[in-house]
């Protein structure tokens, strides 16, 4: 069973983001989804945007591509602070993350 099936997700728009609040540097994320994440100078993870430029606006969002899904739910799984929020992008409902249903 794929990750897309087991959250009963097929077929959507999936979205990421990083409350750095939580975040403790580990950089985890980076190393399961280097795409996806990566860590400023300020020691903290973010999304990165289409052009692989950081995105630091607090809740900032980056969509997830099919092909790194199963990385970037394991980043959740594993990541130390609970900090990465996996959503679908229709009704902002989280799917994968500290606050999944």
């Amino acid at each position: 069973m794929s990750v897309e099936q087991a959250a009963g997700v097929e077929g959507e728009a999936l979205e990421v983001w990083i409350d750095q609040d939580l975040c403790t540097g580990d950089g985890i994320c980076a190393q399961y989804a280097p795409e996806v994440f990566e860590l400023d100078i300020d020691g903290l993870a973010y999304v990165k945007g289409s052009e692989d430029e950081l995105l630091q606006a607090k809740g900032a969002t980056t969509p997830v591509p099919l092909p790194l899904l199963t990385d970037v739910v394991d980043s959740a799984k594993e990541c130390p602070g609970d900090c990465i929020h996996v959503r679908r992008v229709s009704d902002k409902v989280e799917v994968f993350g500290p606050d999944a249903e």
